[in-house]
């Protein structure tokens, strides 16, 4: 059943990742309209002939002696392809204990979630039966984004109907559907257990608490998800001890999946970095909630989804060899401000000059008012990096800004303007771009930051792009 699947990732340092699709349950029996509510009890021979006789070639997700809870690909006898989860016989040794806790997790309902269709309990045996069909597709940025997200609106549907744990969240727990939308499997809200004790289907990654005590609570959730998300920066299985080091030493190269270059931005990367080593802390009460960690993906998304795509693919190798760039720009662009003509003709002093007049003093005046108090050191970074932009001393001025930055805890436009010609002038356009879009992220109607990915966008030999950001950003303006 497992979805994103990590292939050979033991031999190779960067692979391929891919997710299963699923099909959606049976729309006769809805309980809004979107969930449907279908739910029925299967015989072992049932489930025996849809997997082959439990196959080895149908195993699907990750197992082992200590672990004895199995998941198999199989298809029923109408066509329908199903994942089965068999559990160790002593996990569940009462059989209406088991019926009961399916029946409950079958009638969960989310969006987000791939919502369990059946169980088995014949004589011993314990299983659980969820809808699946076998197709898989690469995985982009957006897509790992959009899989944290709607796993944490899973976890905290589950929250808000009384189910605060998840057992062995992982990648195989990931589930598709065909139209791409990530669903949370069923199968982890059931309890893996052996003579009494939980039970995570690989040590290396189980929450410190886990193996302190054997038991799971609450914010062992929280950590595991930390887990999943490493695997979705990395495209393999980093132990978390080993993350947290490559963390501290900033080793980015070895933590993103090469396959992800030029899809995202530095502070995306380092946003996200950050957030999974808050959840892999090894004390629980430190790590952020589930509620946080909706707003913050919800946040990533859509940041991601301004990235656009031909951008993404030369972000971190621009052209050596720049052309002269045109300006001839078709004649339905509206009429520009001195300062839109002035990213017309790429002219970076005049830009630096206007920046310096345009009166953005007041909205200056007001992100200062954030910064007083405790916070008067970082305000002089900005002070001195103002200093150095004025004075034209672009690289100390980004290095300031950056300093800065560190210590915000809000985005200011008015730097991330600044700071993007910082890079312009000294050639880093790739940079300068980002700078540009995160401006644009955090002031979504300032036309500024729209007029300077034009600039940025000529520089990176991408005209036609170059000319829409100018009329946007005229059409903003004019707006």
């Amino acid at each position: 059943m497992g979805c994103i699947c990590f292939k050979s990732w033991r031999r190779k340092a960067t692979p391929l990742i891919t997710y299963t699709v699923i099909d959606n349950l049976d729309d006769d029996e809805e309980d809004d309209g979107r969930y449907p509510l279908t739910f029925r009890e299967f015989s072992l021979e049932q489930l025996r002939a849809a997997t082959d006789g439990f196959s080895v070639g149908n195993i699907v997700s990750e197992h082992n002696d200590w672990v004895p809870n199995i998941v198999y690909k199989g298809k029923l006898g109408d066509g329908r392809r199903i994942a089965v989860k068999w559990f160790h016989r002593l996990s569940w040794p009462d059989p209406l204990e088991f019926i009961k806790e399916a029946e409950a997790v079958g009638r969960l309902r989310s969006e987000h979630m791939a919502n369990l269709i059946g169980c088995c309990s014949d004589d011993n045996e314990r299983l659980l039966v969820a809808d699946i069909s076998g197709e898989k597709r690469p995985m982009k940025w957006e897509t790992r984004l959009k899989v944290a997200l709607h796993t944490a609106k899973a976890l905290e549907y589950c929250n808000d109907k009384g189910i605060n744990l998840y057992h062995d969240l992982n990648p195989y727990r990931i589930l598709f559907d065909k139209v791409g939308s990530p669903k949370l499997s069923c199968f982890g809200l059931m309890k893996s257990s052996h003579k009494g004790k939980n039970h995570s289907t690989n040590l290396a990654f189980a929450p410190p608490e886990y193996l302190r005590l054997g038991t799971l609570i609450p914010e062992s959730v929280t950590y595991s998800f930390g887990t999943l998300l490493l695997d979705l920066m990395s495209g393999r299985h980093i132990p978390p001890n080993h993350a947290l080091d490559l963390f501290q030493g900033k080793n980015y190269l070895v933590l993103m999946d090469s396959a992800l270059d030029g899809q995202f931005s530095d502070e995306d990367r380092t946003e996200l970095m950050h957030i999974a080593s808050r959840c892999l802390k090894t004390e629980p009460g430190e790590r952020p909630s589930m509620r946080f960690l909706m707003a913050t993906f919800s946040r990533l998304q859509k940041r991601a989804e301004l990235w656009p795509t031909n951008v993404k693919r030369l972000m971190h190798s621009p052209p050596n060899n720049l052309p002269e760039k045109s300006t001839k720009l078709a004649t339905e662009i509206l009429k520009l401000t001195p300062f839109g003509d002035a990213c017309l003709r790429v002219d970076l002093s005049t830009i630096h000059e206007l920046l310096e007049k345009l009166g953005y003093g007041e909205e200056d005046a007001v992100a200062n008012e954030m910064w007083t108090g405790k916070m008067q050191e970082n305000m002089d970074y900005k002070r001195h990096g103002d200093a150095a932009f004025r004075a034209k001393d672009f690289d100390t001025a980004i290095e300031l800004y950056t300093k800065f930055r560190s210590g915000a805890p809000t985005v200011s436009p008015i730097v991330l303007t600044k700071r993007c010609l910082c890079y312009l002038m000294s050639e880093t356009f790739s940079k300068a771009l980002s700078e540009a879009m995160q401006a644009q992220v955090a002031s979504p109607e300032w036309p500024i930051a729209l007029y300077l990915q034009a600039v940025c966008l000529f520089k990176l030999d991408m005209e036609a792009e170059a000319k829409e950001a100018l009329r946007y950003g005229s059409a903003l303006e004019a707006y």
